[in-house]
């Protein structure tokens, strides 16, 4: 975070545009967003540690071979108005205002809790660990571990001292979490484009956790899916099984089942770019120290 703040005052590259903060260009005149639907590979993962171990870790590089943070340096939004530096008319199309980064942390049918640590420098993927022991979610009938590609929005941020107007509950102070439904299994590191299609509001031991719902856009079906109801049509049975499974997967844990605002309705595309850009103005306002980050890095 200490990193990005100077290029925000020096303008180095980066700059707001509709309420986003959008990605520089880089040597050669191309940006980041060069080309909509382009696979992300910009960004290099390396390991630390042994898998499976409290100690793994996953740190993210950029094309320059420098150290970033997935939380921070990756841009939630590339600038849709120019590609190669050249403005384009087809950025005025929903399409470009609906193209997110997302951070894979959890590959699908996979069971370990993979987790952006944001309270370490550099903020790497790392495991989620309890007494000591990395942690693994139970198979919730008939599924095998996760159901989509997990992972989050990077530049968000929900805030557990501010109280959500929807929901009445407080965030869960971590990135905004986003279920990945395309027909890919990922791999963990990757940073994918994803269009956003809805969102369900998780209400997990009294705390705000919106789950986004998103497909990769590079994915073979992804021209047929433009908001909630085509997950209805094209994917039946996929939002009942993800309702299903967030109620559930913490009960063998010998926790009770989760609950949901909105009675567990899966909100619309439109209500889900509000709700992240809601915690990307707030993520902005900890990068700016006007609110209390606690133990973020």
């Amino acid at each position: 975070m200490r990193a990005l703040l100077p290029l925000l005052r020096t303008g180095w590259g980066w700059r707001w545009r509709a309420g986003f903060l959008v990605a520089p260009r880089f040597a050669g005149g191309v940006s980041a967003g060069a080309g909509p639907w382009r696979a992300m590979a910009l960004y290099r993962t390396e390991e630390r540690g042994q898998p499976h171990s409290p100690g793994y870790r996953l740190f993210f590089k950029n094309e320059a071979g420098h150290y970033i943070s997935p939380f921070h340096d990756i841009p939630l939004k590339v600038d849709p108005m120019e590609e190669n530096g050249i403005p384009t008319k087809r950025a005025r199309n929903d399409e470009y205002e609906n193209l997110f980064n997302m951070v894979v942390e959890i590959p699908r049918w996979t069971n370990a809790k993979m987790e952006i640590a944001t309270q370490e420098p550099l903020n790497p993927i790392k495991p989620d660990v309890k007494d000591g022991k990395p942690r693994y979610v139970v198979n919730v009938f008939p599924h095998k571990g996760y159901i989509w590609n997990y992972g989050a929005l990077p530049q968000t941020w929900e805030d557990p001292h501010r109280k959500d107007e929807n929901t009445e509950c407080c965030g869960d102070d971590d990135p905004i979490d986003v279920c990945e439904i395309g027909s890919k299994v990922l791999s963990r590191g990757e940073v994918i484009r994803v269009k956003i299609l809805g969102v369900l509001a998780l209400i997990d031991q009294g705390e705000t956790d919106w789950k986004l719902i998103a497909i990769n856009v590079t994915d073979p079906e992804a021209s047929k899916f433009h908001d909630i109801d085509d997950v209805k049509k094209y994917k039946p049975g996929y939002l009942e099984a993800t309702l299903n499974w967030f109620r559930l997967y913490k009960v063998p844990e010998g926790k009770p089942e989760n609950q949901f605002a909105f009675n567990g309705e899966f909100k619309s595309k439109a209500f889900a770019l509000e709700v992240i850009k809601s915690t990307h103005e707030c993520w902005k306002a900890l990068l700016m120290k006007k609110c209390d980050g606690g133990a973020i890095n």
